[in-house]
């Protein structure tokens, strides 16, 4: 059976294993978790992560979690923007997670982008999620 949310699942495996305090944990790969990934290890809530070609054409990847002295980096991690029901934010309405303290990621014209940027080029979006 398709899956209707991939997003929300690759969300989902990493607020698991980081409750788990899992070092890694495996994803199937795109190119848009990759960018939704990138702007994750920017700000700085996940270490790193590789992409590993399987057999069949196929590809996953291995996000390496981040801990400060047995604390974690990722408090919370929630999808926003769903297939049924798409959010969507001008400029100026951007939010902010937990007063600036947490970040909110957003696919807008120029790419896969956090808050702040997105306010610095003024530009809007699709809000995909919010990690704090």
């Amino acid at each position: 059976m398709a899956m209707t949310d991939p997003i929300a699942d690759m969300l989902t495996r990493i607020r698991n294993a980081n409750k788990e305090r899992h070092e890694t944990v495996k994803i199937p790969a795109s190119t848009k978790k990759i960018s939704i990934l990138e702007v994750i290890k920017k700000e700085g809530f996940i270490k790193n992560f590789t992409v590993k070609q399987l057999k069949d054409n196929k590809s996953e990847i291995i996000v390496t979690l981040k801990y400060k002295e047995e604390r974690r980096v990722i408090s919370g991690i929630k999808r926003i923007s769903k297939p049924g029901l798409r959010v969507y934010v001008e400029s100026d309405k951007i939010p902010y997670v937990y007063n600036g303290l947490g970040t909110a990621i957003l696919t807008t014209s120029k790419g896969v982008m956090a808050d702040r940027d997105a306010r610095k080029q003024k530009i809007g979006g699709e809000v995909i999620a919010y990690i704090w």
